[in-house]
C-alpha cells in the first residue's frame, strides 16, 4: 500500500547531492562472492570519550577496545545530534530529513513507508533480518519495523522507555514483558536470533538502550562507581553532574560486556570471519562528561554532538586497526554495508531512491584515499554543514577541524558553496516542519493485527497533562474536568476495519464509578474540540475496575531522572469498534467524574477482528 507524502514531492535533491552522485551511487564488484552476515551495534547516548579506546581512562571498555582494534576506525564519522535522524540515515543512506524524519516523538520521528530500508535491501539477498532494541522510527504499520523489512523484532518503538527491569516491549508486534535487564535481554534475543539462523546469512541490527536516561543500574554493575572519583572532565566542567557521569560510565560497562556477548557467540557458531561487524553511537553524549576536549552534547551540531566512533570488523579488510580519516557519515553505511557483504546487487533493486551516501568500499579495501564531499545535521534552530576539513554553523562560524577540533577558533574565510548549501538546506527543513506539523497515525494497514495509540502519540486538551514533558513513554493523568479534559489522537484510517478495543489504565479504588466514552469525530483536533462538532460514539464505560501498584524503576534509579517513571498498567476490553476509511480523531472524554479524577492512561490498543 502507497502512501503520498508532501516530502516526497520536494525538489529537495539539491546540488550538493548531484555534485557526488557517481562517488555516492556506485557500488564496486566485490573480489570475494561470499556473502557476509551483518551484526550492527549502536549505542543510545554514547559520546566519542566514553571508551577507553578512545582515551577515557576511567571507564573500562575492553571488548570494544579488541573490536576497535580488529577494526578499520573511521576518525571523522558523524551522525545526527539526536536519535530518530541517525537512525533513519543509516537505515536508508539518504539525509533524514527526505525521509520525513525532523522530531524525536509525535510523529515527527516516522520514517517515510516507501524509502527502503537496509534491511529490505537485504531481506530481496534471502537475508534473515532482526532488529533487537530501539526502534524510533514509527510505531504503527506502515512505519513498524516488521513492515520496513525485518521479519524478527523485539523491543520498543519509543525514543526511550521509562523502566528497564522486566520491561513491556513488543514482539513481532505483540505486547510482553522482557525477562530481567533490559540490554541483557535484548542481547540475548539477538543472540537466540543469530543461532536460529547460522545456516544461513543473516542481517542482526541491535540498536541498545544505553546509556540513555534513565540511569537506572543494577547494583552489579554500579557497586564500583558508587564512588569511583572522576579524574576526566567536560569540555564545560561548570556543566557537570558527576553522579549522572558515574551512572553513564557503568552503563558503558555493561554495554561493553554486552557487546562481548554478541562477540563470544560469533566465535562459538564459527561466524567471525564470515560476518561485518559494525560499532557506533547515535549521537554524542547525553551530558557534560569527557568528550576529548570536543565542543557540544548530544543535540548540538558542534563536534562534541555529532562525532561518533565507526568500528567495522571485516575479514576482507587486509589491514586491522587501520584509522581512516575520510569524511563519512551514517548515511554512508548502506551503500558500504551493501558492497562488502556481497549484496550489492540489490542496490538497483529502488532506483527511485538515490541514494546520499558514499560507499567507503574502496577506503576498507585500502584501494582508495580521500575524497571531497559535503555532510549536512541539523536540529532545532541549528545547522551545520561539514565539507572536507571545513565547518560551517548557521550562525556564520566556520573552522578547520583537522587544525583546530575543538573549535578554539573561527575562520575569517568562508566558502561560499557551503553557505548556498546550507541556506537551501535550512529553507527545506522550514517547509517540512510546517508542513509536517500535525501528523496523523495510520490504522488499517491490513498487516497489522494490533494497532497501538500510546499518549505519545496523542494530544492532552484542559487541565489534564502527561506525566512529564517528555512525551516518549509517558501516559496521561490529572484527569479532573468532565468538560475541557480530554485525550486526543489523529488518525488515518486506511481502510474501514473492525477492531476490539482495548484500553490501558490505572486507577486508583476510590476513583471508581467514573463514566468515559470514545469518540470520533472526522478532521483534525481542532473539529473535534468544536463543542459543535458531530461525534460519533465508539463505546462508553463506567469505571469499574481498579487496578493500582507502585511507580517501576525507582529501587534501580542512580539519578534523579527527567523521564516518567512507568507504572504498570491493566487492560479493559471495550467490545468491537467500526472505524470507517479517512482522516479523523479519536477522543477519550469522561462524561462524569465520580470523585476528584478518573483515572491514568498509556495506550489505546485496537485488535483487529
Amino acid at each position: 500500500m502507497k502512501t503520498t507524502y508532501f516530502f516526497a514531492c520536494l525538489p529537495i535533491i539539491s546540488s550538493y547531492c548531484q555534485a557526488t552522485s557517481a562517488q555516492m551511487n556506485t557500488i564496486q564488484d566485490s573480489s570475494n562472492s561470499e556473502k557476509f552476515n551483518i551484526l550492527i551495534l549502536l549505542a543510545d547516548d554514547a559520546g566519542l570519550g566514553d571508551y577507553s579506546c578512545q582515551g577515557n581512562e576511567m571507564v573500562k571498555t575492553p571488548r570494544i577496545d579488541a573490536l576497535a582494534k580488529q577494526s578499520a576506525q573511521f576518525d571523522r564519522f558523524y551522525v545526527c545530534p539526536v536519535s530518530a535522524p541517525t537512525r533513519a540515515e543509516f537505515l536508508t543512506g539518504r539525509y533524514a530529513y527526505r525521509g520525513g524524519v525532523i522530531g524525536v516523538t509525535e510523529g515527527r520521528e516516522r520514517l517515510d513507508p516507501n524509502i527502503p530500508t537496509i534491511a529490505d535491501y537485504l531481506k530481496k539477498a534471502r537475508y534473515a533480518t532482526g532488529i533487537f532494541g530501539k526502534w524510533h522510527n514509527g510505531g504503527q504499520y506502515p512505519y513498524h519495523p516488521n513492515a520496513r523489512g525485518f521479519e524478527e523484532f523485539y523491543g520498543y518503538c519509543s525514543g526511550h522507555w521509562g523502566n528497564y527491569w522486566a520491561p513491556l516491549l513488543e514482539h513481532n508486534g505483540k505486547l510482553v514483558h522482557g525477562q530481567g535487564y533490559l540490554s541483557d535481554d535484548l542481547t540475548s534475543h539477538a543472540i537466540d536470533f543469530i543461532k536460529k539462523n547460522k545456516e544461513q546469512n543473516w542481517f542482526c541490527y541491535v540498536p541498545f538502550n544505553i546509556p540513555h536516561s534513565p540511569m537506572m543500574v543494577t547494583d552489579s554493575w554500579w557497586n564500583s562507581w558508587a564512588n569511583r572519583e572522576i579524574t576526566q572532565h567536560a569540555t564545560d566542567s561548570t556543566k557537570e553532574d558527576v553522579l549522572h557521569n558515574r551512572a553513564a560510565l557503568a552503563l558503558m560497562e555493561n554495554l561493553d560486556w554486552n557487546v562481548g556477548r554478541l562477540l563470544d557467540c560469533l566465535d562459538s557458531l564459527n561466524l567471525t570471519n564470515h560476518t561485518i561487524v559494525v560499532y557506533f553511537s547515535d549521537n554524542g553524549p547525553n551530558g557534560h562528561r569527557y568528550c576529548k576536549g570536543l565542543k557540544g552534547i548530544k543535540a548540538n551540531v558542534d563536534e562534541g554532538g555529532v562525532r561518533s566512533p565507526l568500528f567495522i570488523k571485516w575479514a576482507d579488510k587486509k589491514k586491522k586497526g587501520d584509522h581512516i580519516s575520510q569524511l563519512t557519515g551514517c548515511i554512508d553505511l548502506l551503500p558500504t554495508l551493501l558492497d562488502i557483504s556481497g549484496a550489492k546487487s540489490q542496490i538497483n533493486s529502488f532506483p527511485q531512491y538515490p541514494l546520499d551516501g558514499l560507499n567507503l568500499a574502496k577506503q576498507l579495501r585500502g584501494t582508495e584515499g580521500t575524497v571531497s564531499r559535503s555532510l549536512l545535521t541539523s536540529w532545532g534552530d541549528e545547522a551545520a554543514i561539514r565539507k572536507d576539513s571545513l565547518l560551517l554553523t548557521n550562525d556564520g562560524q566556520c573552522f578547520n577541524l583537522l587544525k583546530d577540533p575543538a573549535q578554539h577558533h573561527p575562520l575569517d574565510l568562508q566558502d561560499e558553496s557551503m553557505n548556498t548549501q546550507l541556506v537551501h538546506y535550512m529553507d527545506t527543513l522550514a517547509i517540512l516542519k510546517q508542513t509536517l506539523s500535525t501528523p496523523f497515525f495510520t490504522v488499517g494497514d491490513p498487516r497489522e493485527k494490533q494497532v497501538k495509540l500510546p499518549a505519545r502519540d496523542g494530544k492532552v486538551h484542559g487541565a489534564a497533562r502527561r506525566s512529564n514533558k517528555f512525551p516518549n513513554c509517558s501516559y496521561f493523568t490529572n484527569w479532573t474536568d468532565p468538560q475541557k479534559d480530554a485525550f486526543t489522537w489523529q488518525i488515518d484510517v486506511i481502510q474501514s476495519t473492525t477492531y476490539d478495543l482495548v484500553l490501558h489504565y490505572r486507577c486508583e479504588q476510590r476513583l471508581l464509578g467514573s463514566s468515559i466514552s470514545l469518540t470520533t469525530t472526522i478532521g483534525n483536533e481542532k473539529n473535534a474540540l468544536n463543542p459543535n462538532a458531530l461525534h460519533r460514539i465508539l463505546a462508553t464505560w463506567r469505571v469499574d475496575k481498579a487496578f493500582y501498584k507502585p511507580m517501576l524503576g525507582a529501587d534501580l534509579d542512580r539519578v534523579p531522572r527527567q523521564e516518567s517513571y512507568f507504572p504498570s498498567f491493566t487492560t479493559v476490553d471495550l467490545g468491537p469498534i467500526n472505524l470507517q476509511k479517512g482522516k479523523q480523531t479519536l477522543m477519550l472524554k469522561a462524561n462524569t467524574i465520580k470523585a476528584t479524577e478518573v483515572m491514568d492512561v498509556y495506550m489505546i490498543e485496537l485488535k483487529r477482528r
